[in-house]
């Protein structure tokens, strides 16, 4: 195995425990109060690789994997967002150089598994990938309906769902945000009504 300093596998975690202190922006910039840190959103995609059964064709470990290193180069770059019109390709040469740094920290055996599990999941082209692409939007539906339904703001963070609309893939992911848009729109009138 590998040898990996400590001091640089120090330097790696001090990188990535940012993102336990750094917020979704796009939340800051709706003015959400106490709303999620990336390492939140990460955490929640990780839990939800779980809603595949046993029976899936998916491997839910690569999956789990995707999961938790999709965000990373947020550590050094930060959470960006639409509204800081940097372009799409701009934003990925960012991160790609980011992720290059912070997967040095952790030797060749460890660095390459992250970099290449990253560079599969910003390719979107393999089942695992496209899959967990779905858990990224559908836990930011989820979490801006949860913040609707908590600080009774109905239809305040629409933009997000019209964002999604018609982008995802998975079956059962499609299933769960036609239900999640069910029940809030049952929420929105149950707040109207209240009125």
């Amino acid at each position: 195995m590998e040898y990996i300093s400590p001091e640089n596998v120090l330097k790696f975690l001090d990188l990535v425990h940012r993102l336990k202190h750094s917020s979704r922006r796009g939340w800051e910039l709706c003015q959400v109060n106490n709303h999620e840190q990336i390492a939140s959103h990460m955490y929640a995609m990780g839990i939800m690789t779980f809603l595949l059964g046993n029976d899936s064709q998916l491997d839910r470990f690569k999956c789990l994997q995707l999961a938790l290193v999709h965000d990373l180069a947020e550590c050094i770059v930060g959470d960006i967002t639409p509204h800081d019109n940097i372009s799409e390709e701009k934003k990925h040469e960012m991160e790609d150089e980011a992720m290059k740094e912070l997967t040095s920290y952790v030797g060749s055996e460890i660095g390459s598994l992250i970099y290449n599990l990253y560079k599969e999941y910003e390719a979107k082209e393999t089942p695992e990938a496209k899959f967990v692409k779905d858990l990224d939007r559908f836990d930011m539906l989820f979490t801006a309906a949860h913040y609707e339904s908590r600080d009774q703001t109905p239809n305040k963070l629409q933009e997000f769902f019209d964002a999604t609309e018609g982008k995802f893939n998975h079956p059962y992911i499609k299933k769960l945000v036609e239900t999640l848009e069910q029940r809030r729109k049952k929420e929105i009138v149950s707040v109207e009504n209240s009125k």
